[in-house]
């Protein structure tokens, strides 16, 4: 009964953007799985509240571990300041088991308004910095590995004005497939949770147009998603019920997108 009131015991996560929405409800319903959970953030502004994350996590009855790093995966030295700031706290032991690629960032224009810095405030985060800090993580996953990348129905569709951010959830989608095929002979899964609208900052962003009608189109409630809903989505394929799912794109939206 112990292994499946904490099905995640003994296991070490790593959840980018943790700070807030869904990547610090993916990081507490891991914890309360019993994951030891890692999270890392950009902003110092976010200290804080991290702080107050990782206390409300080491709160729980089993007393689960966390630990936050800041870094800006967006750069190139951060997955080597993630890595490092990891052997510093675990040594030589160090070992993963779970990695949830959730930081992102959005960009609202057109075509004729995208600029170059736009193009690499959205890809060095959305997609290359998923490929370094996965890269850079690889040698320290365990076998049975879980990768889970926090994708969008946006990756698959059409929204004006959000056409770089659409871009880079496909480019995630493509990745996902690529390393299941790679990563699988020993046991690593890897996939893809895509969430419809959900009430987050990021959404705050999106124009309201677009949110209404998705909320109107969604045959569960005609309502958001909650951070926490995805959260348990991520948690299930984290664990030993997720073994035999790889490559996949998830549908976490309410039956507003059906793969």
């Amino acid at each position: 009964m112990a292994d499946y009131a904490l099905p995640l015991s003994g296991k070490v996560a790593v959840v980018t953007g943790g700070s807030r929405s869904i990547g610090e409800a993916i990081a507490i319903e891991l914890a309360k799985r019993g994951a030891t959970v890692v999270i890392t953030y950009v902003s110092a502004k976010s200290e804080t509240r991290v702080k107050d994350i990782c206390a409300k996590i080491e709160a729980l009855p089993h007393k689960p571990s966390a630990y936050f790093i800041q870094a800006d995966l967006s750069t190139l030295s951060a997955p080597e300041k993630v890595k490092s700031s990891l052997l510093a706290w675990r040594g030589k032991d160090l070992s993963i088991d779970i990695i949830v690629n959730n930081a992102g960032v959005e960009r609202v224009k057109g075509l004729g308004e995208i600029s170059l810095d736009d193009y690499d405030a959205v890809f060095n985060l959305n997609v290359r910095g998923v490929i370094l800090l996965t890269q850079a993580l690889l040698p320290y996953l365990n076998k049975n590995g879980r990768i889970i990348n926090i994708g969008s129905v946006g990756g698959r569709s059409a929204f004006k004005d959000l056409s770089l951010y659409c871009a880079s959830k496909a480019a995630l989608e493509g990745l996902t497939r690529s390393w299941a095929a790679e990563l699988g002979g020993n046991g690593t899964t890897v996939n893809c949770v895509a969430p419809g609208p959900v009430a987050s900052e990021l959404l705050d962003n999106i124009p309201k147009d677009i949110v209404e009608r998705q909320k109107a189109t969604t045959p569960l409630g005609n309502r958001l998603g909650t951070a926490e809903e995805i959260a348990s989505v991520v948690a299930g394929l984290a664990g030993k019920d997720g073994a035999w799912i790889t490559g996949q794109v998830i549908s976490a939206s309410g039956g507003w997108a059906v793969y």
